[in-house]
């Protein structure tokens, strides 16, 4: 018996996911600021960018979570990879698009795909700020760790999703006619 895949094709634009980045290394730095817990040099350091001297961490950082995703999801992951090396991942790099080609189980709930692909962008996200806040804000480096390792938890959940069987349906048989 032929076995009945699922596809799915989760597409992660690059582009957002910087861009969310440094949204949130934004508001958390601006927060902390107006709170009094940081000094406006603390709170302008802590903030990711694109210039030139943060632009290489912010990339190097994203790479790696993608890399990290593949790893905690390729159970279902649709890779053929047999070459790899310690650059950038070049799509990152450029913003370009990255898609991850799931093949999985026929009774996969499609339902579910959104909150994977929802999961995986925040995963990617907070992997980043961690690595990014590692280095800039240690304090609360942790705390993004935490909120990446429950976002992976998220996507997991949605990859594991099954809908239930259905129960066979029977044609019902024709009465038989009956002679008058």
């Amino acid at each position: 018996m032929p076995e009945n895949k699922k596809n799915l094709a989760v597409t992660i634009q690059t582009k957002e996911l910087k861009f969310a980045i440094m949204n949130k290394t934004h508001v958390t730095a601006r927060s902390l600021q107006a709170a009094g817990k940081l000094n406006y040099e603390a709170a302008a350091h802590m903030q990711a960018s694109e210039d030139l001297e943060n632009s290489y961490e912010l990339i190097r950082a994203i790479s790696n979570a993608i890399a990290e995703t593949k790893v905690e999801l390729g159970e279902y992951l649709n890779e053929t990879t047999t070459e790899t090396s310690n650059l950038i991942d070049s799509d990152v790099e450029e913003g370009n698009a990255i898609t991850l080609n799931f093949l999985l189980p026929s009774n996969y709930n499609s339902a579910a795909a959104d909150a994977l692909g929802g999961g995986i962008h925040e995963f990617v996200v907070g992997r980043s700020i961690y690595e990014w806040y590692r280095q800039t804000c240690p304090e609360i480096a942790d705390a993004c760790k935490a909120d990446a390792e429950a976002s992976l938890d998220r996507a997991k959940k949605a990859l594991y999703k099954r809908s239930r069987p259905d129960r066979p349906t029977y044609p019902t048989p024709e009465p038989e006619p009956t002679n008058p």
